[in-house]
């Protein structure tokens, strides 16, 4: 293994900050119950209360409508739920609309049955069809319940961005309810909840420099909300039982702050970004990039070099000191044909390479980078003359 490493899997999970760090070691020392009502207790609650605001203005939200959970997979299945409640009364959802191209934890549809849950394809390059989903919910039955759409605002794979603004509008022609996975935009482009953009997220702390296992659901009102997944003691104002976990959401809120205050540095990322794409381009130029004809994600890049194997070049990469993606690593370490590139056209068989930075990727990862692929290259010209 190389001596020297560069980290480019920040989509699958950021390095924790340093700032996370530091909130998570004072909240460990904070010894009480958030929910006790002695002075102790009060202390853990201020740390709770303080992350609260910071999620809550990393999206431009109010922190009251701010729900920690263990992660955004929680935070997905307590909103993909047919059954919900308002005020005293209940509300059902009677189907869900997703996108081929989602993050498997929306594809799955939740406890929704597969036969309540409608697919809206992409096109080349992961848009969502509106088209196609402004016509099914043409044709939603409300007498049943309400419509649930369900979307990513960027993609995880190709960092392609929807355009949220366009749906929000289709969906509430519709009478519909709309969820947007922000897991991957937040941080990294600017949201507006306050403005319409969606009437719930869901988000999770490691994928901004925060520590794994705490997520949140940021809802625009507190109208309505789903029945809760986790019953306890009312914590979390009833919607997620259990004691709160307050080391992690302490993290969490510091690596919201930076977030926050790193947004208008983001084309640097993007700077590098290209770099790095036309290291790929010069090095082997029948390499297709996958997105570019739409926005992006300043910060990803997802490619497929013909000939050779995903997996094949990510363990390559891997001992040249470069750590990055074959696709998701949300499935346990699986590595197999992406579900988003044969959404957008391309078939079962293409794997592709993911390579999402960070506001700390410097020069030295980029050469780290060029330097792989150069012999990765250089192997796959060898193949070629020998074949």
């Amino acid at each position: 293994m190389a001596a020297k490493r560069a980290y480019l899997d920040y989509n699958a999970s950021a390095p924790l900050l340093a700032a996370a760090r530091e909130a998570m070691v004072a909240a460990l020392d904070v010894a009480a119950n958030p929910s006790s009502v002695h002075a102790e207790g009060r202390a853990a609650r201020r740390l709770i209360e303080t992350a609260r605001r910071d999620v809550a203005a990393l999206v431009n939200a109010k922190p009251e409508h701010v729900v920690f959970t263990s992660g955004a997979t929680e935070a997905a299945s307590t909103l993909l739920s047919p059954d919900w409640q308002m005020g005293r009364g209940t509300v059902r959802m009677s189907r869900l609309y997703v996108s081929e191209a989602d993050h498997p934890c929306l594809l799955n549809g939740g406890h929704f049955p597969s036969a309540q849950v409608t697919r809206v394809g992409v096109d080349a390059n992961g848009i969502a069809d509106l088209d196609a989903l402004a016509a099914a919910l043409s044709g939603h039955d409300k007498s049943e319940g309400l419509p649930l759409v369900a979307i990513h605002a960027a993609n995880n794979e190709t960092g392609v961005i929807q355009p949220i603004d366009r749906i929000a509008g289709i969906v509430k022609a519709a009478g519909g309810i709309l969820m947007v996975d922000a897991v991957q935009a937040a941080g990294r482009v600017s949201i507006d909840l306050s403005a319409g953009y969606a009437d719930y997220l869901i988000l999770s702390s490691h994928k901004i420099g925060g520590p794994k296992g705490v997520g949140a659901i940021v809802a625009a009102s507190d109208l309505m909300m789903p029945k809760p997944l986790i019953n306890g003691g009312g914590q979390e104002k009833g919607h997620r039982g259990g004691t709160e976990n307050l080391a992690a959401i302490a993290g969490f809120g510091a690596a919201a702050r930076e977030a926050l205050a790193g947004l208008p540095a983001i084309d640097a990322v993007r700077r590098r970004r290209d770099e790095i794409e036309a290291i790929v381009k010069t090095l082997v130029p029948d390499a297709e990039i996958f997105g570019t004809g739409a926005p992006r994600l300043a910060n990803t890049a997802f490619f497929a070099i013909a000939g050779v194997k995903a997996e094949t070049a990510q363990i390559a990469f891997d001992l040249a000191g470069v750590a990055l993606s074959a696709g998701s690593a949300c499935s346990s370490g699986k590595v197999g044909p992406s579900h988003v590139l044969k959404a957008m056209g391309y078939g079962d068989s293409l794997g592709a390479l993911r390579v999402s930075i960070g506001p700390a990727t410097g020069a030295e990862d980029i050469e780290l980078f060029r330097v792989a692929l150069t012999g990765i290259a250089a192997r796959r010209a060898d193949r070629e003359k020998a074949a």
